[in-house]
């Protein structure tokens, strides 16, 4: 347990998928003192891999938070998954990071997660040091990793370090800070700086004498704050330079805040089930302090709940804490009611977020055994608790489940935690693109809501197109005499309901709506009337303007040996692809491009079939565009159609009512 004013660190390790992100964090442990042996990924014996899953295929699939010491300062650690299916668990927690160690293969370099993930890590602003790992690899090349860093990430991202042998025979990293360290790297260091800062370039070039000590105080100060990114050089499976990593964490990346004295402001970030303790949300508190059996406000859901216990889990095991202050993260037991996302406390001081995870694909759920069906509702739900975007649906007429995801690995993971945790043999049919719709044009949609008596409820919508990505943007021009604030915000709350399908069945976005015209009556107007009444008259207004489908880009980067590019570059032509000029690097072609999801789904299993396993596919969400005219995909749509007005209101206020 820390003690009050002890320093802490709050470091997520981020990484495209098989850069050695869990080794390294293994070899982290271990040099830390933190585990008496070393983890292996391949062994299944990784500290952070705690699922069996996760021990079977080698890969991450939760973000794991584990905890150590390193010359008295604690660092809470969290090792997040790399592969793109899982990008949900990288999200949740960027966010309650206040610094990062992204890891970059020496021999594949900068990949499309790895821009993903830097993106973000920039929109947040969140200190970064780079570890550029593999360097003992064939094909590991620090020159071209850095060229890539700078072209993709960003010019600021600075060497520390000068690496030492080229492939096997790399045996270290030295520091540019030493006084024996290589003048020409270690001027080229001084010059980066000197870039940064006026009276600095002044003093540099004016031949002033500034001593080691004071350009590295300039390099921690910046990178504390994110002007600069320190990179450093190493080998996590041979454990080179994994004590400079863990040295440079500390001097190189800024403590937590935090006033354990302020009122409480903290968030869930994910929520697990433990089998003794039962439901867990793990929170990191950036205000106040937080301990056994207090009461505690959700701001989010305007509840009060109540705290059982506060554990600190780490790796599979936990301890009761008892207490947690600002700056920490722990598990806080007793929130029955809780959900992702959720602020507890005071909201000021909780960070924004950066969207990064998009599902793709939605799938049915199938179970062999009828009397499965009320366990598996149940374990469904429960897992989309754990993670939102599966956004289960459950069907009850039809007795269907469907959920989203982010690809065909995460469909794996699901099948296999059903029956790990559950005992239940859950299969998934093929997967299908999730479409979505946008306004064709500008236009109205207007709906008098006032028979069957008692009810009243007028409102006209002004329905225009926008930019694309740019979601749903909502406004109201009508004065509270005609309608008052209270049902106002009843048709705000209602709006985005109303767009989660459109013409064609799919969510609408990309579009503004107006509230223009609004009325309600003295005596007649329920405020459940505007819930009733907003859907058939946003319907309406589509109905008139027409909707357009828009279906699901990837951005693409795919390696492979010269001789398959011309089929590849063939292939992608074929399923409506767009791509840059191949480029050559040595007798291996890469290409990067657009390519739709839906002429897509099956391809990498395709061209690692034809290229015998000899190439890469990489691939991340780049966006939503309109399909081609000859694309046609509808949605059975759930629920009775608004636009069919006299059958809507009698089920609706059959279930309001009911």
């Amino acid at each position: 347990m820390t003690l009050s004013g002890a320093k802490r660190l709050n470091v997520g390790i981020f990484a495209h998928v098989d850069a050695g992100k869990t080794t390294t964090t293994e070899h982290i442990l271990y040099e830390s003192g933190r585990t008496r042996a070393l983890g292996s990924v391949d062994a299944g014996t990784a500290v952070t891999d705690s699922m069996d899953i996760e021990r079977q295929r080698g890969i991450s699939v939760r973000a794991a938070m584990t905890s150590f010491t390193w010359k008295n300062v604690q660092i809470n650690l969290v090792d997040t998954p790399g592969h793109v299916d899982f990008l949900s668990e990288v999200e949740r927690s960027l966010r309650v990071m206040d610094s990062a160690v992204l890891i970059i293969s020496a021999v594949e370099g900068v990949q499309p997660q790895t821009e993903l993930i830097w993106n973000a890590l920039r929109k947040l602003k969140i200190p970064t040091l780079i570890f550029v790992n593999k360097m003992d690899r064939i094909g590991a090349d620090s020159k071209r990793v850095l060229e890539q860093i700078r072209t993709y990430l960003s010019p600021d991202v600075l060497p520390i370090q000068l690496p030492l042998g080229h492939e096997q025979d790399f045996y270290t990293a030295v520091d540019l800070w030493s006084t024996d360290a290589d003048p020409d790297a270690q001027q080229s260091l001084f010059e980066s700086l000197a870039e940064r800062d006026e009276s600095l370039l002044e003093s540099y070039i004016s031949g002033e004498d500034i001593s080691l000590e004071q350009w590295r105080e300039y390099a921690v100060n910046w990178s504390k704050s994110a002007n600069i990114f320190p990179l450093l050089y190493g080998s996590a499976a041979k454990g080179i330079g994994i004590t400079t990593l863990l040295d440079a964490m500390v001097a190189y990346l800024p403590e937590a805040g935090g006033d354990a004295e302020s009122p409480l402001s903290g968030i869930v970030f994910k929520i697990e089930r433990d089998k003794s303790m039962g439901r867990m949300a793990f929170v990191r508190l950036y205000e106040g302090t937080l301990r056994n059996r207090d009461m505690i406000i959700n701001h989010t859901q305007s509840i009060q709940e109540k705290v059982t216990q506060i554990r600190k889990v780490d790796g599979g095991q936990s301890e009761d804490l008892g207490l947690l202050m600002a700056g920490d993260i722990a598990a806080v037991c007793g929130l029955a009611h809780v959900r992702i996302g959720d602020v507890l406390g005071v909201p000021d001081s909780i960070p924004a977020e950066a969207k990064l995870a998009i599902p793709l694909l939605t799938v049915r759920a199938h179970w062999n055994n009828e009397v499965d069906y009320p366990k598996v509702v149940q374990a469904l739900q429960e897992l989309s608790d754990e993670d939102p975007l599966l956004d289960v649906q459950w069907l009850q007429d039809e007795r269907e489940l469907h959920v989203k995801v982010m690809g065909p690995i995460q469909l794996e993971i699901l099948s296999s935690v059903l029956e790990t945790r559950y005992g239940l043999q859950v299969t998934f049919g093929k997967p299908s693109v999730i479409y979505k719709e946008t306004p064709k044009s500008v236009g109205e949609g207007y709906i008098a809501y006032t028979m069957p008596k008692p009810c009243w409820a007028v409102l006209r919508f002004r329905i225009e197109p926008g930019p694309r990505g740019s979601g749903l943007q909502y406004d109201a021009q009508v004065r509270t005499d005609d309608l008052l604030l209270q049902y106002q915000n009843e048709v705000a709350r209602r709006v985005p309901e109303a767009l989660q399908q459109g013409l064609l069945g799919w969510e609408v976005t990309d579009l503004k709506v107006t509230l223009i015209e609004g009325q309600h009556h003295v005596w007649h107007t329920h405020p459940l009337d505007f819930a009733v009444a907003t859907p058939m008259g946003i319907m309406d207004g589509l109905a008139n303007v027409g909707t357009i489908l828009l279906e699901p880009i990837l951005r693409i980067r795919i390696v492979v040996p010269e001789e398959n590019g011309g089929r590849v570059m063939n292939d992608l032509v074929q399923m409506r692809g767009t791509f840059e000029p191949p480029v050559l690097q040595g007798d291996r072609m890469v290409i990067e491009g657009y390519l739709p999801v839906a002429t897509s789904i099956d391809y990498p299993i395709e061209l690692s079939s034809y290229t015998k396993g000899r190439s890469t596919f990489t691939s991340f969400f780049a966006g939503y565009e309109e399909c081609p005219s000859d694309v046609v995909a509808e949605r059975t749509r759930r629920g009775v159609n608004p636009l069919d007005q006299s059958k809507y209101i009698l089920s609706v206020r059959k279930a309001l009512l009911g």
